[in-house]
């Protein structure tokens, strides 16, 4: 190994001296490089795998393109729609919301009965059968269901639920447990995530489910599947054209889906993380291998002169310098790459996990990796240049001559007197930072940088809570909400409000919709509110309560952006079901909404524009908790009802399932920014001792106690941590909003909502870091050899 070191050019056993010499800074700023690195990996790396992976799983299983409904069509429509210039291949099927009453579960779930060919697997949508088989032919009985609500219940082969099936309550038996890329996110009425236990997805074979839902001979339901580079569009007009007569609504494409655009909103945060964390880690990087290199060259002048006096050239001088910027910069690669491929293998995992992937394809491509190491370098070299550039420019002359000494003039502080009242070392702290105003101002850039990245990671769940409120405790109000399975006349509420518990009934119609202003249009279901409301509360974009208005339409204010649409202007509404007529409404309002996209009525007035007379579709309830169980009971019991939604258990869901997933990523960019943190701070604080290892010895000779000497070392650090911190906050929440206007999508909106809380421990942590770098150094301080370093560099 000595002979192999000796085989080294004199440069080069002088690198690795200087690598060792400086170990502690080294590994500090590849950890730093590292963090960025595998942070711009596992966001590219999880993005492009769960990609490929849903698009892997789409094609496997042929999932369609196009989607359309209608109310009852007659099975030799499907022919027509195969006829269509465009279309590969159509499916049409028997579809039902269903409720489901399961033994051991007291409240009833909600239920979607899909059915599929009487012999086979479907040509559209295909399962992925888990466990047992499909349904046989002929069966009336046999269901397949979804694999994430059998683990919610136990549920296997075997097992029998009961689900109210048009009015009727049947006994189902499972025989088959699948997966599907239809519902790869299953979200249920009124729910905004997944509740795996409250919400199934059911498979029987046509003739049972058909008989079940009085569809014998026809559809309601319709998927296509497109050639290649068929236009969409024209495809969906004439497959329009065809349902019309049937009660058909409009056709939408994979994009509108709901379990496909869930996923796509999931990519749209990895490429908000992947193109605003990283920069920040390799911004920061540079600025720690500047201040390194530039301290190391301050510290070899003599040396660098000395070897070009020997006649080294200048350009091998300052090569010598990239090569130790390479080889930091290596090792923080290194790190990083090894980081970013284990979580973003652990991510990939559990994306598919948590949106029911039967398989993983883990894709890491070589141009990511590529990319990483380009940028780390480039921001590595940028770093350092003008550093370099000073070696290559110092004349050997000048070179071997010490630096002259750092000049301490007076200040104007100084010159009023009020010093006499500081004590010294406090002067001397002030004195310093003062002296070297650019490196102050970059060791607080980094801190603040650490702590930016923390309030980015915390102010998630600062905004879940509040939408929580907004939603739930403000806008949604009640406590269930009853869909049926068919329009009612509006005198059901009564019958409604007389169940067990019921407090409070309002009913209320939802209608599908599409709305257009120009070119631009939008599908939605508006929903029709009774004019004096309490269940059901508007908010203005001020967030102050609205009265339903007797005329027009109120969009959210998501949906009035998308339509380029303001208050008081015409909107086109063409409705889907009923008359299927046309007509131009104002806008008489605006209301605030983080979920999804709303539009709302007067109740009267869509029923008069609809010509259906006074109808509803639900209704929504404030119950007596006490009474749960004995009203859970009753809506089992009642034919009229399609589905339920439990709004407390919707909220609890939600607030698990996200607080789960922001949990994740808080931990690991608390552990980046405590990196940060860490790196800024010890790298600073070892270059002063470094620089000032003769100032602090000569201190300790003089009888100053090893605490007055850290006091001095690490008073500089505290007073730039306290301007850090301010500066970090402020930067946080330019950020976080920045992560929140790119998580925006149609289904939801983050509000930049950052509490105080958030900002002590964002603080917390930059200060518990600064502390572990004082550990560190108070280490090397108390063994420091007075005379050695008095004779030397320390």
């Amino acid at each position: 190994m000595r002979g192999t070191f000796l085989s080294l050019s004199p440069l080069n056993r002088k690198l690795l001296r200087d690598l060792w010499h400086a170990r502690g800074q080294v590994l500090a700023i590849a950890m730093v490089i590292a963090s960025g690195v595998a942070t711009l990996i596992l966001a590219l790396g999880a993005y492009g795998s769960l990609e490929e992976t849903r698009r892997a799983y789409y094609e496997r299983y042929r999932f369609a393109d196009i989607f359309a409904t209608a109310k009852r069509a007659p099975q030799y429509v499907e022919d027509e729609i195969a006829r269509i210039p465009g279309v590969a291949d159509v499916e049409t099927r028997a579809v039902s919301s269903v409720l489901l009453d399961i033994q051991g579960m007291p409240e009833p779930a909600t239920g979607k009965l899909i059915s599929i060919p009487e012999t086979g697997h479907p040509a559209l949508n295909r399962v992925h059968i888990r466990e047992g088989r499909l349904p046989e032919p002929l069966s009336t009985r046999e269901i397949a269901v979804n694999e994430s609500f059998a683990d919610a219940h136990g549920f296997r082969a075997g097992d029998r639920l009961s689900a109210i099936i048009n009015g009727r309550k049947r006994e189902l038996i499972i025989v088959g447990v699948v997966l599907s890329p239809e519902f790869i996110y299953t979200i249920g009425p009124g729910d905004i995530v997944p509740d795996d236990r409250r919400t199934g997805v059911l498979w029987m074979r046509y003739d049972a489910a058909a008989a079940a839902m009085d569809l014998e001979g026809a559809f309601n339901d319709v998927s296509v599947k497109l050639m290649s580079g068929a236009e969409p569009e024209a495809v969906m007009d004439r497959v329009d054209r065809l349902l019309e007569p049937y009660g058909g609504q409009d056709s939408y494409t994979r994009d509108d889906q709901l379990s496909h655009a869930f996923i796509d909103a999931e990519l749209q945060q990895l490429g908000a993380m992947a193109y605003i964390i990283p920069p920040i880690f390799l911004a920061v990087s540079a600025f720690l291998l500047n201040m390194t290199l530039s301290r190391l060259i301050t510290l070899e002048r003599e040396q660098i002169g000395l070897l070009k006096a020997l006649g080294y050239p200048s350009r091998e001088v300052g090569f010598y310098y990239l090569k130790f910027v390479s080889l930091v910069t290596v090792l923080g690669v290194a790190i990083g790459f090894t980081a970013g491929t284990w979580l973003g293998h652990e991510l990939t995992q559990l994306y598919t996990e948590f949106f029911n992937f039967p398989f993983l394809v883990f894709l890491l491509p070589t141009n990511i990796y590529l990319i990483a190491a380009a940028v780390s370098f480039a921001a590595a070299f940028l770093g350092t240049l003008q550093a370099v550039r000073s070696v290559v420019r110092l004349p050997p002359a000048v070179a071997m001559q010490p630096p002259p000494p750092t000049r301490y003039a007076k200040t104007w502080l100084s010159r009023s007197g009020l010093t006499r009242y500081v004590r010294q070392s406090t002067l001397m702290i002030g004195r310093h930072i003062i002296r070297f105003p650019v490196r102050s101002i970059l060791t607080t850039t980094g801190i603040a940088a650490s702590v930016a990245l923390l309030i980015v990671s915390f102010f998630g769940m600062d905004s879940v809570n509040y939408v929580i409120d907004v939603t739930f405790s403000q806008t949604s109000r009640q406590d269930i909400s009853l869909n049926f399975n068919e329009i009612k006349n509006d005198r059901v509420r009564h019958d409604v409000a007389n169940l067990p518990g019921v407090m409070r009934a309002e009913a209320y119609r939802t209608v599908p919709v599409t709305l257009r202003k120009g070119l631009k249009e939008e599908r939605v279901g508006v929903t029709g509110l009774p004019p004096r409301t309490e269940l059901t509360q508007l908010l203005d974009p001020d967030f102050r309560p609205m009265k339903v208005p007797d005329i027009g339409i109120v969009l959210s204010e998501m949906l009035a952006d998308i339509l380029d649409v303001r208050r008081g202007e015409m909107v086109r509404v063409e409705f889907k079901t009923g008359r299927q007529r046309e007509v131009l409404l104002p806008v008489t309002g605006i209301s605030q909404a983080y979920l999804g996209l709303t539009a709302h009525m007067d109740l009267d007035l869509l029923n008069d524009l609809m010509g259906d007379g006074r109808v509803v579709s639900g209704a929504h309830l404030k119950v007596d908790e006490t009474k749960l169980p004995a009203l859970y009971n009753a809506v089992k019991e009642t034919p009229a009802v399609s589905s339920i939604a439990l709004l407390n258990k919707s909220r609890q869901s939600f607030r698990d399932t996200l607080a789960e997933n922001i949990n994740t990523m808080t931990a690991m960019f608390i552990a980046l920014s405590a990196t940060i943190a860490f790196g800024v701070v010890y790298n600073s604080v070892r270059i002063q001792l470094s620089e000032r290892g003769r100032e602090l010895a000569s201190l300790r000779i003089l009888g100053f106690t090893q605490g007055e000497v850290m006091l001095i070392l690490f008073g500089e650090i505290i007073v730039l941590l306290l301007i850090a911190l301010p500066i970090g906050w402020i930067a946080g929440y330019i950020l976080a909003g920045m992560v929140a206007a790119g998580m925006e999508t149609e289904l939801y909106r983050v509000p930049l909502i950052v509490d105080r809380d958030t900002y002590a421990k964002a603080a917390l942590v930059a200060i518990v870091s600064t502390l572990a770098s004082a550990v560190i150094m108070r280490w090397r301080i108390a063994r420091m050899d007075l005379i050695a370093v008095l004779k030397t560099r320390a």
